[in-house]
């Protein structure tokens, strides 16, 4: 794109033309309005709570570590708890640019005053070195960059403590405000530190989940970021799993008409946990499948029993093979796995893909209103209506 076809390019030919208009002039003055925030009022509300704990608390605790002799409490901890308690999935939040971010900007800075002086050119050099080293130290930190500049011209108070300035109160006000912000976080069940948590293969192995294998990888990320050649302010992890999302809504708009309704199988065998064992490990080998759901007299969901289940409940023979051999007497309540993922009738069959191919589920119990059984969703009514559903999407 040449430059007079760029707004701004186009607002200063029309200008240098005489032919200036606002019709030319609002393109370029719509990029100074802030973009609408996507913060819920919960979120606004614990950010505010959250700042204000962390300022009082480490101002409090710092003072009375320090005493009020010397400074305790510096300004840009303030821009720190925003990070912290507004944006705690920000790797600009995390503890590592925190401490390590403020710790490095207050060193540079003393480093620099004492060389240069105290003045706006050594705070200008203190700064654009503070930027350089975050970002080779993988420490970067907005705030850093005020830790830097009050070094620099803070004043005598900070003068006279020299390199001390960088452990008291530099690196003690971050580390309490770190430390109340874990502890905050932690409470409202944030990840904190950010970290998107890692999934392993059900077969233990190193390869992706099969969602991964066909959709986006980190590779992609990679080399799409590695283009841009800019610092984003979100993690890669997370931008990967906002993309899964939207890629599965994608789907799912596309292949929404069709509900677990549609294709469950609906006539099923059902068991109580009152049936012995041998019943149920015959009933699985007649009609060739591998799972019954365990309901009460009302037909209420108490759990499911497997092939799985049946051979993990005994005991292990020689060299730790289980034993398919067991008390035909035992009863199915005492194995069955209660804890069951399950689906509802109007369910759309693009969220269930995941639960399929990547959670390793080959079948999902279909409740309705009163959590009584009404189905069963298998893999292979899952892959025929995919089959079906590509099927017609290509003709």
């Amino acid at each position: 794109m040449s430059w007079y076809t760029s707004p701004w390019g186009a607002c200063r030919w029309q200008f240098i033309s005489g032919d200036l208009s606002v019709n030319a002039v609002w393109p370029w003055l719509r990029r100074f309005v802030p973009a609408p925030q996507r913060l819920g009022r919960r979120e606004w509300l614990y950010a505010c709570i959250g700042v204000w704990l962390g300022i009082v608390g480490t101002e409090w605790a710092a003072r009375t570590l320090l005493g009020v002799s010397a400074p305790w409490f510096i300004a840009p901890m303030g821009a720190s708890a925003v990070l912290l308690f507004a944006v705690p999935a920000s790797p600009l939040a995390q503890p590592w640019p925190i401490v390590g971010g403020n710790m490095l900007a207050a060193l540079i800075g003393v480093l620099v005053a004492q060389w240069l002086g105290h003045s706006g050119l050594a705070a200008a050099v203190a700064l654009a070195l503070t930027i350089g080293f975050m970002v080779k130290l993988r420490c970067v930190h907005p705030p850093g960059g005020a830790v830097a500049l009050t070094a620099v011209l803070g004043g005598d108070a900070v003068a006279r403590l020299g390199l001390e300035f960088v452990l008291a109160p530099v690196a003690l006000d971050s580390v309490l405000l770190v430390l109340i912000g874990l502890v905050f976080n932690t409470a409202l069940r944030r990840r904190y530190p950010h970290r998107q948590p890692e999934h392993h293969s059900l077969q233990h192995t190193h390869d992706l989940t099969p969602n991964e294998r066909v959709g986006v990888q980190p590779g992609d990320l990679d080399a799409i970021l590695a283009g841009r050649g800019e610092l984003l302010d979100i993690d890669k992890d997370d931008l990967r799993e906002i993309v899964q999302q939207v890629e599965q809504r994608a789907y799912q708009r596309r292949f929404g008409t069709i509900r677990c309704a549609d294709i469950m199988s609906r006539d099923i065998y059902e068991v109580t946990p009152h049936t012995p064992m041998g019943e149920v490990w015959q009933l699985l080998q007649q009609h060739h499948i591998k799972a019954v759901p365990v309901v009460r007299g009302d037909g209420v969901l108490l759990g499911i029993v497997s092939l799985h289940d049946c051979v993990a409940s005994h005991a292990a023979g020689p060299g730790g093979t289980p034993q398919i051999v067991f008390d035909s007497r035992r009863a199915v309540g005492e194995i069955m796995t209660s804890e069951v993922i399950c689906a509802t009738p109007q369910q759309g069959l693009a969220e269930l893909v995941a639960l399929f191919s990547d959670a390793g589920r080959h079948h999902l119990p279909v409740l309705d209103a009163q959590r009584r059984v009404v189905g069963m969703l298998t893999q292979s009514d899952m892959l025929a209506a995919l089959f079906r559903s590509g099927l017609e999407q290509a003709l």
